[in-house]
């Protein structure tokens, strides 16, 4: 076994020196930029309509939870604060630079000219590509080459390759990098990338070309290339490229490190050590027009990359209440008091549980009474919606519900579990997440994940076996279900969970472990990691060394998170 070992690693320490960062390169400077994404502009309309009639304050919400009516004044000020940064040379935008863009090619217009007078007044450029939002295949659609044209200036007139059947590009950064601008999109598809054989191959020829030029290649494209969610190619497959992990080992392979991407919607960094040990890095920038409305500012040198992200604190409301009427002195005084904490950060979780809410009906589901399973569906979709809506605390409260199952729901600040579920989703979009098992949120997020199992399992056998029994019961003065009574008195006598709730929580810990606790050790929002120059076989090496123990680590967390919720959570 040790002489196998000893072969493996005298191979990976022989390609490694021999993978790519031998070149020499001069010293230069360090080249510092900023990264914003998914701009997502929308023509803001003249006067604000009611989106959630039942929401108090943030009724003019969207389902996307995206400032469309703030969105050009966003953008304004996130120009300005470039404008005014010395420190910022130029910008970078992967995609989506418009809402409607495939279909309404004003949106476009009007981002290409507030983008023109930026870099007429301040000399700096704008690299853009397409995201999935920007240009379609349909008849009447934006396409590949109106893209092009709108956006000329805007990486491609300086290009040293332009692609004729993508918005795909090559341009110079500076005298030591350069951009490789991945068109990812499939313009016949609404969200799913288009990568290809052809797409990958022509990457790892720029790149190589690039190193042969003596210039360090950066790639931008829309779609991720890594993971910034658990199993995301399951879950939310349409957000990666397909063959992420196969694409992303050719690429580091080939010398690539800073990948910039959007289209997630989310602040956070990942990074893939490959098979020769050479890492890659995921850059995800949130949507600046949605919470927490960030962007990314970057300084690369050959010894280290380091990255701060920067929020859109304030914007002219003056200047947006002026072109859209019927802001209330609520979303006014929220927007002056901090944009993006207060106004933003409310608005996405009004817009995120809308579009959540709206999908837990049997309706949205797509099921009708009489269907197979309708009432076992039903019976699961009722108390869910129960138990995010019913208050957290007080007399009918799920902690008094949750008492009759001897599950404890610990006391907080929070109204409702979808006070709960929302900050926990807030933290995705954030970066940065930090909230282990043992938090208080996730705490009472899993035990009303087991009083939902508990209670809608005695539902449903209240619903069909029990069904004439209960009425029996209901006639003699009954107050409880047959299955709930009989739940409730054998979690009392007997304690513990049944193995149905085993299987559920041990399926839903990893993925909310993953999805709100980010400890990949690569900092979302603010950070250093190694340069372009820092190579060689004792790095590459020690990355194949700390892959395989990060590897180990984290199936130990989830054996050790796994004792945690069956002693300690239920």
């Amino acid at each position: 076994m040790r002489k196998i070992l000893s072969i493996v690693l005298s191979v990976v320490l022989t390609f490694s020196c021999m993978s790519i960062g031998m070149t020499a390169f001069a010293q230069d400077e360090a080249m510092k930029f900023a990264v914003a994404s998914d701009l997502h502009y929308v023509v803001p309309e003249e006067e604000l309509e009611i989106e959630i009639p039942y929401e108090p304050v943030m009724w003019n919400a969207n389902r996307r939870a995206a400032m469309e009516n703030e969105s050009g004044f966003i953008i304004d000020e996130f120009l300005r604060q470039c404008a005014e940064d010395e420190n910022c040379e130029f910008i970078l935008v992967p995609g989506d630079l418009a809402n409607d863009g495939k279909i309404i090619a004003q949106q476009h217009l009007d981002v290409a000219e507030k983008f023109r007078k930026f870099e007429a007044e301040t000399g700096k450029p704008i690299y853009v590509i397409n995201g999935n939002h920007d240009n379609g295949a349909g008849e009447n659609d934006v396409t590949y080459k109106d893209f092009k044209e709108i956006y000329w200036e805007f990486g491609y007139d300086e290009a040293l390759f332009v692609d004729d059947d993508t918005c795909s590009y090559v341009a110079e950064l500076s005298e030591k990098y350069r951009l490789i601008a991945l068109d990812s999109c499939d313009p016949s598809k609404s969200t799913e990338d288009g990568m290809t054989k052809d797409k990958v191959n022509w990457v790892l020829d720029e790149a190589e070309k690039a190193y042969a030029d003596g210039k360090y290649p950066i790639l931008m494209m829309h779609h991720n290339l890594l993971d910034h969610l658990p199993m995301q190619r399951i879950l939310s497959r349409n957000f990666i490229i397909r063959n992420h992990t196969a694409t992303a080992n050719k690429f580091a392979n080939a010398g690539i490190k800073l990948v910039f991407t959007g289209h997630e919607h989310c602040s956070d960094a990942a990074v893939y050590t490959s098979t020769l040990g050479n890492k890659i890095y995921d850059f995800a920038t949130t949507s600046l027009t949605m919470y927490p409305a960030e962007y990314r500012m970057f300084s690369v040198s050959d010894e280290e990359i380091s990255y701060e992200a920067k929020a859109i604190e304030s914007i002219d409301v003056e200047a947006l209440t002026s072109t859209v009427s019927g802001y209330t002195e609520e979303h006014i005084a929220l927007m002056k008091e901090n944009f993006n904490d207060a106004y933003a950060k409310e608005y996405l979780k009004c817009g995120v549980r809308y579009r959540l809410g709206k999908g837990l009906t049997m309706e949205a589901i797509g099921m009708e009474e009489g269907d197979a399973f309708y009432t076992l569906v039903n019976t699961a979709v009722s108390g869910l919606n129960k138990i995010l809506e019913y208050p957290l605390y007080g007399e009918g409260g799920i902690q008094e519900l949750a008492k009759g199952y001897n599950i404890d729901i610990p006391d907080s600040d929070y109204k409702n579990i979808w006070d709960v579920a929302m900050a926990l989703v807030a933290a995705h979009y954030e970066g940065e997440e930090n909230y282990p098992l043992d938090s208080k949120e996730v705490t009472i997020f899993l035990r009303a994940v087991a009083l939902l199992l508990r209670d809608d399992l005695a539902a449903i056998g209240d619903e069909t076996l029990l069904k004439g029994a209960n009425v029996l019961l209901e006639k003699l003065g009954a107050d409880f279900g047959v299955a709930e009574g009989i739940t409730k008195v054998c979690t009392a006598v007997f304690g513990g969970v049944s193995a149905v709730e085993y299987f559920i929580i041990a399926l839903v810990s990893p993925l909310l472990y993953e999805f709100v606790l980010d400890d990949d050790g690569v900092p979302d929002n603010n950070g250093t990691i190694p340069g372009y120059g820092v190579t060689g076989s004792d790095v590459a090496a020690s990355n194949i060394f700390e892959r395989i123990s990060d590897i180990a680590l984290l199936i130990l967390t989830y054996l050790k998170n796994m004792v945690k919720i069956l002693v300690k959570i239920i």
